[in-house]
């Protein structure tokens, strides 16, 4: 399926009372979201809305850097290839469209747009949510997710605290397209790296995630979005997805850059985890019902 990556039929306009916003999709993905949305009504029932989704992009191929389109920002909808952060951000989408029984495509490229940029405003490459503090504590700022972590002892699973320290994009300029082509933008994402350091966020340390459901690791609830942490490079995570439990252990549901595809890993979380040297554990939020 090729996408149309000029401004031609590709693009739909419309305004709200805020912004103007313009769109690049194929027929293909904006018909997907539509019937995924209608049968959601019909079909889903008390299923984890998280889950439900997130089990309907089964096998789609995993495609990186599928944002970095284009010279200008622009909102991209691409439901036909995913890597982690795409995969899990369509998935929170199409679960808002469903919470609020919104159901067209507008409906869902709104929704997008306040899940992927800064307030739900998006102006240009800077406003993106590009760490995964930025993309959480945003997030949790609109009312869409809330983490889940204790707030006072007992911590229960929660048994390590991760201190932010980023700073890989304002160092590495060149590994972005356009960042590299803009260098203008750099100063101001150097900043929000800086304001951002030093806060401190309870998790659970990848050793905890080999705990049964019966334990106090299962406040992790099938559906919620785990962001696995690293305390090196100058980046907060290397990877997202969605838990689910099976037979009384934590496994992922991700778009697998190893497997090539969106998948269920048979794998126990803790299992994957440690064979990620540079994970130390993850965070965990829940999408606000």
């Amino acid at each position: 399926m090729k996408r149309l990556l000029i401004w031609i039929s590709a693009f739909v306009f419309f305004t709200s009372d805020t912004f103007a916003q313009n769109v690049e999709y194929t027929k293909a993905d904006s018909a997907l979201v539509v019937k995924l949305l209608t049968e959601a009504a019909i079909h889903r029932g008390k299923e984890n809305r998280v889950m439900y989704f997130g089990k309907k992009f089964l096998d789609i191929p995993y495609v990186a850097h599928t944002l970095e389109l284009g010279e200008k920002e622009h909102l991209i909808v691409n439901l036909h290839g995913l890597d982690c952060t795409t995969f899990v951000e369509t998935v929170a989408a199409l679960s808002l469209c469903d919470k609020e029984n919104r159901r067209t495509f507008d409906d869902y490229c709104r929704n997008l747009t306040k899940i992927r940029f800064r307030g739900g405003n998006m102006t240009d490459y800077t406003s993106r949510l590009h760490y995964f503090t930025w993309w959480a504590e945003d997030n949790e700022q609109l009312g869409i997710v809330k983490e889940v972590a204790p707030q006072e002892a007992p911590w229960g699973a929660f048994t390590a605290v991760q201190t932010i320290n980023i700073n890989y994009m304002s160092a590495h300029p060149t590994l972005y397209k356009q960042l590299k082509n803009h260098p203008e933008f750099v100063a101001p994402i150097r900043q929000m790296e800086e304001a951002t350091n030093g806060r401190k966020f309870r998790y659970i340390p990848k050793k905890n995630l080999a705990w049964g459901q019966s334990t106090t690791l299962g406040t992790v609830k099938d559906g919620d979005i785990v962001a696995m942490l690293t305390d090196s490079d100058g980046l907060d995570t290397r990877h997202i997805g969605i838990a689910f439990w099976q037979n009384g252990r934590l496994h992922l549901l991700h778009a697998s850059s190893l497997g090539k595809k969106v998948l269920m890993s048979k794998e126990t979380f803790y299992e994957y985890e440690m064979k990620q040297p540079k994970h130390t554990g993850i965070r965990v939020f829940r999408l606000k019902d």
